[in-house]
């Protein structure tokens, strides 16, 4: 009987030890986890039930466990293409900042803002209740963009673009209230010279008008606003700033609006700082049948399992989250980088897709890890910049190994495999053409982590299998 037992021991060995190295480097992987589609809603939600915190689920907006049973994804390429043109628009923004670390304190940002980046790209999308009576709303969750807004009657359908829910009546709200133009909001959106923003002309008060246009082309246009927001039951937030659109323009897609959780003081983060901190969290799911939550606040007692880095910011382009990488490991081996390639440091988004690397450090990552991968067969470059895609045609399970990002302070975590590191069979990364630019970290090496950014405490946390 000991020889069956040695042998499947063998056997198990094998699978983890396969091209080489430390075992624990290397996974093996069903080939049919690489792509994402999947027709029903396999998880229950995972929200944090801290009493000091508020969470709702988050599901991607394109899979079954979507609340109007979600709508069809795009194609890779199609994707691709809307995540280049958002990357490109942060990037552009972001050269013109300056970095500076976020100093610790007890309250949120306050801060300038820029306007939001590619809207299509986004893929995330909570529900929450606006009005009173609440009135449920599908929102995309963008930490690139500020000020919120749903789409608003009246409207008609050449100002607005379809959606699954009815568009939100205001008249219908005892708590909805637009901003007057003389009113100190609406004069700090002038202030800030972001917003397009003007006032209404008419024979009633002189009402604050805003105007967002984003990185594909899409704008919208309405009424700047406050109106009772509605996390949960137990949990509302009152005289909410938000718009209130009647003319919405471009790829929008049947959601009824957008929460912005950039570090502006129009975002959701910064309006309710007083309440949470500044603090937020996510986490992604690896799917898009699986469910993941967005979370205001942080860990009230214990911060157990986070690893943390320095939080920084650009005091011209606040909107965006910034940390440093210092180093990057595959299958346990760590590369030889130089520490200056990751000086202009990496933004966390959750709207781009692909994490875009200084062309220094995606060279030796790329050569790393086909090494690794060198006995599968590489496809050819996508015409969109993802050139380390594999044929696994006629395998069931494939050995992949594991991507590791260490930040400044020495926080490491290792993304999942194989949702954080390839998608549909591609490894998850580009390089840029120099090091000069600020880098991206894509939501794909998100996955899975509770990603926590605490602007008061001025750091960001990652927590592994939080979702």
């Amino acid at each position: 009987m000991a020889y069956p037992l040695l042998l499947f021991l063998l056997m198990c060995s094998y699978c983890t030890i396969a091209l080489g190295g430390n075992g624990q480097d290397f996974v093996v992987v069903p080939t049919s986890s690489f792509f994402e589609s999947e027709a029903v809603c396999s998880a229950a939600s995972r929200v944090i039930s801290d009493p000091d915190r508020a969470s709702v689920p988050l599901v991607n907006r394109y899979g079954p466990c979507a609340p109007s049973g979600g709508s069809a994804q795009p194609s890779l390429a199609e994707r691709l293409r809307r995540d280049r043109a958002r990357a490109n628009y942060i990037a552009s923004r972001a050269s013109a900042g300056r970095m500076t670390t976020v100093a610790g304190s007890g309250g949120g940002v306050t801060i300038p803002t820029y306007l939001g980046s590619s809207v299509d790209s986004l893929e995330y999308v909570v529900t929450l209740g606006l009005g009173t009576p609440a009135v449920e709303q599908i929102v995309l969750i963008d930490t690139g963009s500020d000020l919120s807004w749903v789409q608003c009657q009246p409207c008609n359908s050449t100002a607005c673009y379809p959606q699954k829910d009815p568009l939100f009546d205001p008249t219908s709200s005892s708590t909805y209230a637009p901003v007057l133009c003389d009113a100190d909001a609406c004069k700090g959106l002038a202030a800030r010279g972001q917003y397009n923003n003007s006032c209404t002309n008419g024979t009633g008060p002189s009402l604050c008008r805003y105007g967002i246009g984003y990185g594909g082309g899409e704008t919208t246009v309405g009424t700047y606003s406050t109106e009772t927001l509605t996390i949960k039951p137990s949990i509302s937030i009152k005289n909410f700033g938000f718009g209130c659109g009647f003319d919405q323009e471009g790829q929008f897609d049947k959601f009824d609006g957008l929460l912005g959780l950039g570090g502006a003081p129009e975002s959701l983060v910064s309006q309710t700082a007083a309440t949470y901190g500044g603090a937020f969290s996510y986490c992604l799911p690896p799917g898009n049948g699986t469910s993941g939550f967005l979370t205001l606040g942080a860990p009230s007692n214990s911060t157990a399992g986070f690893v943390f880095t320095p939080l920084r910011q650009f005091p011209d382009t606040p909107t965006f989250y910034m940390v440093i990488l210092a180093g990057i490991s595959v299958g346990g081996e760590p590369l030889d980088i130089p520490p200056m390639v990751f000086s202009k440091g990496m933004i966390i988004d959750s709207g781009t897709v692909i994490t875009a690397l200084p062309a220094t450090a995606y060279s030796a990552l790329r050569s790393a890890f086909r090494s690794a991968m060198s006995e599968y067969p590489l496809l050819p470059p996508t015409d969109d910049g993802l050139d380390t895609c594999y044929n696994f045609t006629g395998l069931s399970n494939v050995t992949v190994p594991k991507v590791a990002l260490t930040f400044s302070g020495g926080a490491t975590i290792d993304l999942d495999v194989p949702s954080g590191v390839l998608l549909e069979g591609c490894l998850a990364f580009v390089g840029d053409d120099t090091d000069k630019r600020t880098g991206i970290i894509g939501n794909v090496n998100q996955r899975k982590f509770e990603v926590l950014y605490d602007s008061g405490k001025g750091n960001v946390g990652f927590r592994a299998g939080a979702c």
